[in-house]
């Protein structure tokens, strides 16, 4: 029972990261209908916030000022940080740079998680796995076209954003254990916006009310808000609170895999046989890294 329990986690942190991986395509179109990606993440936690308030219990503040804080460093590296820095790097450098740089947050997650907690050791098939899996990204962010634009200030704004979703997690593991995943992820979604806000104030003219009445950016705000934010937080944070930080961070490389065949869906966007075999070493690398979790489990069990 305790085994398909895990496995059922699992599954939830799957689901969570396909659906962030066709994010891609939506916020794209919003984009292409001038909305500024500010903007789009301020209507996303805005609609989830709401959405929340209807499951959350109605309790406003943590338990102590300390606990708040960490939800304030929540919201600002789950959130506002984790966004300004991914997209203000895609204004900079090319996507496929920024792409293939973000999928380091489980290896940054790994060594932070190994740094702070001393008594967690890194696996040798955690290492071996993560490095496979991230060149399998490298061979589907590329799609074929090997062409690496070095930009250093937008490589850099990558990385901290990568580091931003690392550090996430790290907080999101000191509160867990307190905390019920509704309370914590509505917490996430109001120091988000918060923690938007000062961006939005130094750049007023990214705000574009009068676009909401078209029914495609209507449609498009709802999936965001309401299936990518809502519910992927809330399912995110669960299998976190169950599997550990780094072992769900693992899944984060499936995501350019799933943009990459919504793309070629909706966009028709070519796939081409590199990508695919980057797809192979993605999740060959990914079953290697989870491999010793599960054997451990299993050792624990009998």
């Amino acid at each position: 029972m305790a085994i398909s329990k895990h496995y059922w986690y699992h599954t939830i942190a799957i689901l969570t990261v396909i659906v962030w991986g066709t994010t891609f395509v939506s916020t794209k179109v919003l984009i292409g209908y001038g909305l500024s990606p500010s903007e789009i993440l301020i209507y996303r936690f805005l609609l989830a916030y709401i959405g929340i308030w209807f499951v959350c219990p109605k309790r406003l503040f943590a338990k102590s000022v300390k606990d708040e804080l960490l939800f304030v460093a929540a919201g600002l590296c789950g959130g506002s940080l984790y966004f300004v820095f991914e997209n203000t790097a895609l204004q900079i450098t090319l996507a496929s740079n920024v792409s293939l740089i973000i999928c380091t947050s489980p290896i940054f997650t790994a060594f932070l998680s190994y740094l702070m907690y001393r008594k967690e050791k890194l696996k040798a098939s955690l290492i071996f796995g993560s490095l496979t899996a991230l060149l399998g990204v490298g061979l589907v962010v590329f799609n074929g076209s090997f062409i690496l634009q070095i930009n250093p200030l937008g490589d850099i704004l990558t990385i901290l954003s990568a580091l931003s979703w690392a550090f996430y997690g790290i907080v999101l593991r000191k509160v867990n254990g307190r905390y019920s995943t509704l309370f914590i992820t509505r917490k996430v979604f109001i120091y988000g916006i918060i923690t938007m806000l000062p961006f939005l104030a130094l750049s007023p003219s990214s705000l574009h009310p009068e676009l909401l009445v078209q029914p495609v950016i209507i449609a498009n705000l709802l999936f965001l808000g309401l299936i990518a934010s809502l519910l992927c937080f809330i399912a995110w944070n669960t299998a976190v609170k169950e599997l550990g930080i780094v072992q769900t961070s693992n899944y984060i490389y499936f995501v350019p895999l799933v943009t990459l065949l919504t793309s070629a869906i909706v966009i028709d966007e070519h796939i081409t046989l590199v990508a695919l075999l980057g797809s192979v070493f993605i999740l060959f690398g990914v079953y290697v890294a989870e491999k010793g979790f599960r054997f451990g489990l299993k050792k624990k069990v009998a």
